[in-house]
């Protein structure tokens, strides 16, 4: 798919000054960045007491997701990579603050601080290296830590994202998990190829995590079963407080076959693996 920006160069470069502002003088962008917005805070599911939340927008771009949490009458902070995008925000002369940086080195936040935080196609940038240096799984890492902390307990966070497959999509829930997150994915309208919207729903803390699937323009309840077997296994995580169970270790040693085992899981989490040889689980000699 070569029309999706984040194949076609970095974030920075990619919404230059020109870019920034055809974007944002796009009245179908507009549009569609206000509809995906109203629905991340409607995911956020925050408390109707008619008290105002800090909230953190990730990717805020020019400030269209931020005009929206502005209209539902709450405070907002935003962060993005594009001074572009920022300089015309500025002259939009949105209410929020705003905060040039990269998201996959980590949010420099106090911890506790966010009540709730959204984001509109941003996280699945984190999936390419644009550098040398960068390793989306680290990235990712970075990102999710340092968002857990800043966010105060039971807080949610609310990705709407396009992964370019089931890979990319595996991966950013598997590192969010990691951080200690609970929660899965909401599709709406997964039978619709146009209509069709992914949000990361996110938890402050350990609860139920699955994949989910809103109602269809007919109202009627979808399921992703045929799209994909792999999409419709729930994931339990478990809590992180619980004290772990002794390991049962087995005297005769760990066979080539576990080995193997362990050593394609770990490929699967994207970690750096030595390939497999006949010299895999052979046993050393006690000397040279």
């Amino acid at each position: 798919m070569s029309n999706r920006p984040e194949l076609l160069a970095p974030p920075e470069i990619f919404y230059d000054e020109t870019e920034a502002r055809k974007y944002t003088s796009s009245s179908r962008i507009v549009e569609i960045q206000a509809k995906l917005s109203e629905r991340a805070l409607e995911l956020l599911a925050l408390p109707e007491d008619g008290v105002p939340r800090f909230l953190l927008d990730i990717g805020c771009g020019s400030g269209l997701s931020g005009e929206t949490i502005s209209e539902n009458g709450h405070h907002w902070i935003g962060l993005d990579i594009s001074a572009s995008m920022l300089n015309v925000a500025v002259e939009r002369e949105v209410e929020g603050d705003l905060l040039l940086g990269d998201m996959g080195q980590g949010l420099g936040l106090r911890s506790g601080v966010i009540d709730g935080a959204i984001s509109i196609s941003a996280v699945q940038w984190l999936c390419n290296a644009d550098k040398s240096s960068h390793e989306p799984r680290l990235r990712l890492k970075a990102f999710f830590g340092s968002l857990y902390r800043c966010l105060s307990r039971g807080a949610r966070a609310v990705f709407q994202v396009y992964p370019e497959n089931i890979a990319q999509r595996e991966l950013i829930l598997r590192q969010a998990l990691q951080a200690g997150f609970g929660g899965g994915l909401v599709v709406d309208y997964p039978h619709s190829t146009k209509k069709r919207k992914e949000f990361l729903v996110l938890t402050c803390g350990p609860v139920q995590t699955s994949i989910q699937t809103s109602k269809n323009e007919y109202d009627e309840s979808c399921s992703e079963d045929d799209n994909s077997e792999d999409e419709d296994e729930e994931v339990g995580v478990s809590d992180r407080n619980r004290p772990r169970k002794k390991r049962k270790t087995n005297k005769q040693g760990k066979g080539r076959e576990w080995v193997l085992k362990k050593k394609e899981q770990s490929r699967r989490k994207g970690n750096n693996v030595p390939a497999d040889s006949k010299y895999t689980a052979r046993k050393r000699k006690s000397r040279f």
